[in-house]
């Protein structure tokens, strides 16, 4: 591989940096008073806490707003953070009809122009939680197109036998994101929600709104990433594969000499273009394809495969501890300090780093092996995070122990589950459907993903952290599923998958 391999992976793969911003601002931004109180989360008549969260009067020991929660909060909670995923998944369809017409180069270019839009809605948001939602909806559009289109982008410029590992690249810039984001905003957080003005001082209208600085800030910053990602990839080139399905094989092999940094002549550059040409034209041969082929006899396999990955990574529970983490650290028993600052923070970066060995073991070890090491794992620890959290009241210990298993599931999750469902999809289809079954792979995380996003503020309020036997028990189903189910497709060409998985489904 060389440098512009490198690079041109890396660009694309920025689409996964704007989906992990949008995932991790709104940990923090639902815990800031001032979006609380602007969207009647909740409300404040002047009263303080001190910095253990408990009620004082003494004006020495003040340090938080005393908020006093409003009875459709979890309600409006949900369906704020889930309008984002619902957008997430009508953009992840409309990938299929734009990567194929206009190009996924030019396509991602458009979606990130789109993520724009919506972060600029959120931001500048009225007194209503519909304004924010649909901000959040638009920024969903463009989060599922590129989450299709990324890493098939990626799949389609790399190299065969670095494939998968340039591929994960996306989560790799996805658990970027979400430390970026909980770095910026919790330094937010930190200066506008301690020792606020106005503690002690009685309110005659407890909804009445305080600065809206620091959340309106954290929702427009996304506007730099947006923004870059749009004009990054203008740089970059059109997929060869792409080009020669459109008869410009022309632009094709200079595009495959400027990958391989070799002339057009090259043998590699023509090796790799023939290939193409080849498969384009087997496609061509056999019509045009059609959302009913994912089910044929050759291919309906791969299409469960994809589906119910995709499906299991979301019950795995990750995401309702990325959106709602700090309400969970809170739910344990630590300070605002330690559940909205210290341990968000702590915790994205164990996701981030944990993303390397993912990076190495998909390629070393294999998809399924990571899939079924990995779903044993997040079971173990999400059951010991839920037993831990009963301990609670006998000491720190059992607090520091429950969110250690925290951060054990999602070191178990980000280098296994995080990036081999998006691996999977992007290179197990044939081209002539690999748009349309990432995107029904696609559909699937983020349709699971917005029932986790809506439901999640309701179950941790009924069950508190009963809510991780639940996940454990998805994740013992995720490794029946993988180890009976899923195929290995590491090394193979789509023609041994073809053999592989023929009449098996």
């Amino acid at each position: 591989m060389n440098s512009f391999q490198f690079l041109v992976a890396l660009t694309a793969s920025f689409g996964g940096l704007l989906f992990g911003y949008e995932v991790g601002v709104m940990n923090v931004v639902l815990v800031m008073d001032a979006f609380r109180i602007f969207f009647k989360f909740h409300s404040w008549n002047g009263d303080a806490l001190d910095e253990n969260g408990k009620d004082t009067t003494d004006k020495a020991k003040m340090m938080y707003r005393k908020l006093t929660e409003a009875n459709n909060k979890a309600t409006l909670e949900g369906v704020i953070t889930s309008s984002f995923v619902l957008g997430a998944l009508c953009g992840a369809l409309m990938a299929t009809y734009l990567g194929e017409k206009y190009g996924r180069q030019r396509t991602i270019m458009i979606g990130a122009c789109i993520f724009t839009c919506g972060a600029i809605i959120q931001g500048v948001s009225a007194r209503h939680w519909a304004m924010i939602a649909v901000g959040r909806l638009i920024t969903g559009l463009s989060i599922g197109c590129n989450g299709v289109l990324c890493p098939t982008y990626i799949s389609e410029v790399a190299p065969a036998k670095i494939r998968g590992t340039l591929s994960s690249c996306y989560q790799l810039m996805t658990t970027f994101g979400i430390i970026v984001a909980a770095i910026i905003n919790s330094i937010v957080w930190y200066y506008t929600n301690s020792s606020p003005e106005g503690l002690g001082i009685k309110r005659d209208d407890i909804w009445g709104e305080v600065a809206n600085f620091e959340w309106r800030f954290a929702l427009l910053f996304q506007i730099i990433p947006g923004l870059g990602l749009a004009i990054l990839m203008s740089f970059l080139p059109k997929s060869p594969r792409w080009l020669c399905s459109k008869d410009r094989d022309e632009e094709a092999v200079e595009v495959l000499a400027k990958l391989n940094a070799a002339s057009t002549s090259d043998e590699l550059v023509q090796s790799e273009l023939k290939a193409i040409q080849e498969d384009v034209a087997a496609t061509r041969a056999a019509g045009s394809s059609s959302f009913g082929e994912l089910f044929s006899p050759v291919i309906r396999r791969r299409t469960f495969i994809t589906f119910l990955m995709q499906l299991f990574q979301q019950w795995t529970g990750i995401n309702v501890i990325m959106y709602y983490q700090s309400q969970i650290y809170d739910e344990i028993g630590f300070s605002k300090f330690m559940s909205t600052v210290v341990l968000p923070i702590i915790n994205n970066f164990v996701n981030f780093i944990s993303t390397f060995p993912g990076m190495w073991g998909i390629e070393k070890l294999g998809r399924k092996t990571l899939l079924v090491v990995g779903a044993l794992m997040m079971m173990v620890f999400h059951i010991s995070t839920w037993a831990c959290s009963t301990q609670t009241h006998n000491g720190k210990m059992w607090q520091y122990l429950a969110v250690a298993s925290v951060f054990l599931f999602v070191f178990s999750f980000a280098w296994t589950w995080g990036p081999v469902p998006w691996v999977y999809q992007a290179e197990v289809f044939p081209l002539r459907v690999r748009v349309k079954g990432s995107a029904v792979g696609t559909v699937s995380n983020f349709l699971n993903n917005w029932i986790i996003a809506f439901v999640g503020p309701a179950l941790m309020k009924a069950w508190s952290t009963k809510t991780f036997l639940l996940f454990a028990a998805a994740c013992l189903l995720a490794w029946i599923y993988s180890q009976f189910y899923v195929i290995e497709c590491k090394g193979l060409s789509i023609d041994e998958m073809d053999a592989k998985m023929a009449g098996k489904a």
